[in-house]
């Protein structure tokens, strides 16, 4: 587990101290969340999205040879991503154009940015008239091959 130090000093009160530990993730938000994470954890929809993401737009007629999968399973695939407000599709004559939704994954990444604060054991000290947040977050090494 590698551990890693943040000092934030300061602060005026100890709001600052229980911001860090008390903000959880409303019900809603958890559930969009989830719900974008969901679409993302299988691998041949995180394949497909990236590889939008890197053309800027596909046509689905251009993502079954990098995925290796037949057009059904590319549309069903692209269905749940576009459910998720990942992608969005503008249909032209018998393909789809897809590209990715930016607005939907800066959402998520804010949400789980703030949520870094949720798993952080804080201790606050006072310094004189300042607060000192020192935080630990806890994180596992990454593995070696």
């Amino acid at each position: 587990m590698v551990r890693r130090l943040i000092e934030v000093s300061g602060a005026s009160s100890l709001d600052a101290c229980r911001s860090l530990t008390s903000q959880m993730m409303s019900e809603s938000e958890a559930r969009e969340v989830a719900h974008v994470l969901d679409a993302l954890s299988d691998p041949v929809r995180l394949r497909i999205f990236s590889l939008i993401a890197s053309e800027g737009e596909v046509c689905s007629c251009n993502l079954e040879g990098p995925v290796a999968k037949s057009q059904p399973t590319v549309s069903h695939h692209t269905r749940i991503l576009a459910g998720a407000g990942l992608i969005v599709g503008e249909k032209r004559g018998r393909w789809t154009y897809w590209r990715v939704e930016p607005g939907q994954l800066d959402k998520v990444a804010e949400l789980l940015h703030s949520q870094i604060r949720r798993f952080a054991r804080a201790t606050c000290q006072t310094e004189g008239s300042d607060v000192v947040v020192r935080a630990t977050l806890s994180q596992r090494a990454p593995r070696l091959a």
